[in-house]
């Protein structure tokens, strides 16, 4: 369980690589990077559909 923790925030630590990715190259070329974005986003949704995901797995575990 507690490696499916350090994925879960490795998630966040992706959607940050991403977004600056995407507003790094934005500042450079002036152009929008929208596979850093969307891919930025997609990280972002994962990490809180796996921490709700995980949430109810652990109450399902405590309640048996």
């Amino acid at each position: 369980m507690k490696y499916s923790k350090i994925f879960q925030y490795a998630y966040l630590v992706f959607a940050v690589l991403f977004i600056y990715d995407a507003i790094s190259k934005y500042m450079s070329n002036g152009e929008v990077a929208y596979t850093s974005i969307l891919l930025g986003a997609l990280a972002v949704f994962m990490f809180f559909f796996r921490r709700k995901f995980g949430k109810k797995f652990e109450n399902r575990n405590n309640s048996n």
